[in-house]
């Protein structure tokens, strides 16, 4: 008899040799690695949670370590994220003694919360050897690569701590205000970034270049106004793009946008002519057949509604109505008025 064989591939990630804080990688300027944090786990002993607080929850961290050639200003740049969930990585950047957490000092605490390319700038010393902790932003699992530049790739990392607080708006066209500060004004344009929660990356919604008045000074107010077309929670970052220098953001904001709430289809009932206190009998007949499908008495107040759910007159059919009203006005005089009207099909918002 042939022997049949089946063979079983699997696709493993490996842990990344900087898993441990020992292992931690070494990087050098302008040379970028490529890592993943799938499998990662934590060195809590290495680790201290009161020093980042909210902005990093441990998960599947790993280690890298840079020692600056020069002091100043440095751009950490984290890109090319591919991430099992939407939220991206976290970065925090440290000083002190590897795995001796009583001398750490937090330099940058970065949660990205999507998968831009984005940086964090930091100023760091010359010769001093600097930490830097990248996890899984709420567990998520990413590859990405990082870099230490002089040179900003991509947009500032966004500040997600605002995100429960972001205000709820009812028009799906939030207005954006913000002023051009002395500091940045060698600015050319403005970027105006949006950012969806649920995606994984924010895009470009419009370029608004940087005016000047007829004197030759720039212009310090400008606005800008969107038009959302689903609901969710936004971000909203507003660049101020520089010739030499990296962007800045001159404003970020939040905003939600609730789902319209389903209201029942209904019928409107003809009311208004009618006076406050109106004593009235209301009937409603299938057009067609002239069948009784509805009645009431009712006395007319503030209060009284002017419509009635169209559920029933859907269920039974019924696509014309004739409503007919009688206004009792007292000493045996009634009033009577008719119309007929469409039952309005399924639900209306």
């Amino acid at each position: 008899m042939p022997v049949v064989v089946c063979l079983v591939v699997t696709t493993t990630f490996a842990q990344v040799n900087n898993d441990n804080i020992e292992g931690r990688l070494r990087l050098l300027l302008e040379k970028p690695v490529a890592s993943s944090t799938e499998n990662c786990t934590v060195q809590w002993a290495c680790v201290n949670e009161k020093l980042t607080g909210k902005c990093i929850d441990y998960h599947n961290d790993q280690w890298f370590e840079f020692t600056p050639p020069r002091p100043g200003r440095f751009y950490i740049n984290i890109g090319q994220q591919i991430c099992r969930d939407t939220r991206g990585v976290q970065l925090v950047v440290l000083s002190g003694k590897p795995c001796e957490p009583s001398t750490y000092r937090v330099l940058s605490c970065t949660s990205l919360g999507n998968q831009d390319d984005v940086f964090v700038a930091v100023d760091l010393e010359a010769g001093k050897p600097y930490l830097l902790n990248l996890d899984g932003y709420l567990h998520d699992f990413c590859r990405f690569s990082l870099e230490v530049s002089q040179e900003a790739k991509g947009i500032p990392a966004g500040n997600t701590s605002a995100i429960t607080a972001a205000p709820t708006v009812t028009a799906a066209s939030p207005l954006l205000k913000w002023v051009l500060p002395d500091s940045l004004s060698a600015a050319q344009q403005f970027k105006v970034q949006r950012w969806e929660t649920s995606q994984p990356k924010s895009l470009t919604v419009a370029t608004l270049p940087v005016k000047r008045n007829s004197f030759g000074d720039f212009v310090r107010a400008y606005q800008y106004q969107d038009s959302l077309s689903a609901a969710g929670v936004y971000q909203y970052q507003v660049l101020a793009v520089l010739p030499d220098a990296a962007p800045a953001v001159v404003l970020q904001q939040w905003y939600q946008l609730k789902p319209p709430i389903k209201r029942p289809a209904a019928l409107a009932l003809p009311l208004d002519r009618y006076p406050t206190g109106a004593q009235l009998t209301v009937m409603i007949f299938d057009a067609a057949s002239n069948r009784l499908l509805w009645s009431r008495q009712l006395v007319k107040n503030q209060l009284t509604e002017n419509a009635i759910p169209a559920a029933k007159f859907q269920q039974l059919g019924v696509q014309r109505v004739r409503i007919k009203i009688q206004h009792h006005k007292g000493k045996g005089k009634t009033e009577t008025a008719e119309i007929t009207a469409i039952v309005p099909p399924g639900n209306a918002d």
